[in-house]
């Protein structure tokens, strides 16, 4: 059957300093109000914002979901991508409920950014390998082991629903460097090509 989700709403990216941000979010049940909605509102957002992830805490829903597109990354992968990561696969696919099992393999750096502090971007350090456990958009449960830029995207969007933001893994130094920027983002002096939900 074919849905007709034509009111897709494109809702508001929650802004560095809103305190929902920094909330360990609550597991959810199949019965969650217009969860079939929000699922289809946060794609809409995601691709609106042209990120490759969003969390539900930034668009204002302290729940562990996250939805994450990474087939777009691997198709726009240049010759140094395709070199580094020659076996990446890419996938879409709906988080509800997830729990970290482990974290597998050798620490390496990415450059990331957020969409919920726009216009900052570091190199961070995660694991190659990520185990999850989690269950889907019809509350089948899965556990499956994720690599490279899967599982890169994969930690980035876990980290919303544990209330961590990239930034946590920068060093002191760099934390310093980027004050300002995190300050006006918080103020809301910051332009976007997407609508923001700024602290009051």
């Amino acid at each position: 059957m074919i849905r007709n989700f034509a009111c897709f709403m494109i809702l508001p990216i929650v802004a560095y300093g809103n305190p929902v941000l920094r909330k360990m979010c609550e597991e959810i049940t199949p019965d969650y109000p217009a969860l079939e909605k929000l699922i289809a509102d946060m794609w809409e957002t995601m691709y609106h914002s042209s990120g490759v992830g969003v969390a539900a805490p930034q668009v204002n829903k302290p729940i562990r979901l996250f939805v994450i597109d990474t087939i777009q990354v691997v198709e726009g992968f240049d010759d140094e991508d395709k070199r580094k990561y020659p076996n990446e696969k890419g996938i879409k696919q709906v988080f509800i409920n997830a729990h970290k099992i482990e974290e597998l393999g050798e620490l390496w750096p990415y450059n990331e950014g957020c969409l919920s502090i726009p216009k900052v971007r570091e190199d961070v350090e995660r694991m190659e390998r990520v185990r999850l456990r989690y269950v889907d958009e019809q509350f089948v449960e899965h556990e499956e082991e994720f690599d490279g830029v899967t599982a890169r995207v994969i930690l980035h969007e876990y980290d919303h629903i544990d209330g961590k933001l990239f930034i946590d893994y920068l060093p002191q130094i760099k934390k310093r460097l980027i004050k300002k920027k995190l300050d006006d983002i918080s103020n809301g002096n910051v332009k976007t090509d997407y609508k923001m939900l700024f602290p009051k």
